[in-house]
């Protein structure tokens, strides 16, 4: 019997319902926190069949606690009237000291917290929140020059290689 419910564990375990790909190109990424979410149950319902969008998403505090907004989970195509508001506000669940970290560095100028992942773990929705600075206009250039010279550089490695073999 216990062999059932694992299999049926492994089936939802680390599943990635949505990434925030843009984040990684506007923001230079600092550090990263692990978070659970409060949520209903058509939300979980929708992110189960993979429906989610971090794109617009930030963290904000709120009387000492943090709140994800601008995350939008479709309502459950099969919900009835208590169905879920699509971009309502949610809290986020995380230790005391983790929360004060968070916010003591978010305050910082440039700072903010973004969503960069959200997932199954085990069964239970987590968040993966960034603390995070803006690029500028030219750093993003930069970052874009970087990875195609070192793109061309492995293309270029490869070509080498095959001839040389």
């Amino acid at each position: 019997m216990a062999t059932k419910k694992k299999a049926r564990d492994d089936d939802t375990s680390n599943k990635v319902v949505a990434r925030n790909r843009k984040a990684r190109h506007d923001y230079l990424i600092e550090d990263t926190v692990e978070a659970g979410l409060v949520l209903m149950g058509t939300e979980v319902k929708s992110l189960r069949m993979g429906r989610a969008s971090l794109v617009d998403g930030f963290a904000s505090e709120q009387n000492g606690e943090l709140w994800l907004e601008g995350v939008h989970i479709p309502e459950y195509v099969q919900g009835t009237w208590t169905n879920h508001a699509a971009r309502r506000k949610r809290k986020l669940l995380m230790h005391r000291h983790e929360i004060d970290k968070l916010i003591r560095k978010s305050q910082e100028a440039g700072h903010t917290l973004i969503p960069l992942e959200l997932y199954f773990k085990d069964g239970r929705v987590k968040v993966e929140i960034a603390l995070a600075k803006g690029k500028k206009q030219y750093d993003k250039r930069e970052t874009l020059r970087r990875r195609t010279d070192e793109r061309e550089a492995e293309r270029a490695m490869q070509v080498r290689l095959k001839r040389g073999g």
